[in-house]
């Protein structure tokens, strides 16, 4: 899968991500891009999950049609998160066109 890191998502999740491309929004020059604009460009660039570290994204966004997934981690410490990141790494392989997964960190 195709999976996008918004910002704050801590660079060393891409480990537990192995058979997945990973890119960050920032190094696609997104990283001022507002969440609705997030999602259409990483959409129209063909990526399948967004990996963010925004809760609120959840409330703020309707991913109805869409063929995107969020998966949203509940920190962004990345002390905490590298004891997740087998259960990331489930989640963004589970990840279905339109979801949400939130992994409590």
């Amino acid at each position: 899968m195709r999976v996008l890191f918004d910002n704050g998502t801590p660079r060393g999740v891409a480990t537990g991500l192995t058979g997945h491309s990973v890119e960050e929004a920032r190094a696609r020059g997104w990283d001022m891009l507002k969440n609705g604009e997030l999602l259409e460009a990483a959409e129209a660039a063909g990526f399948d999950v967004i990996v963010t570290t925004d809760r609120n994204i959840r409330h703020q966004q309707n991913l109805a049609g869409r063929r995107l997934a969020i998966v949203i981690l509940s920190k962004a410490r990345w002390k905490l998160i590298k004891l997740k990141l087998a259960t990331i790494e489930s989640a963004v392989s589970g990840a279905t066109p339109g979801s949400f997964v939130e992994i409590e960190v």
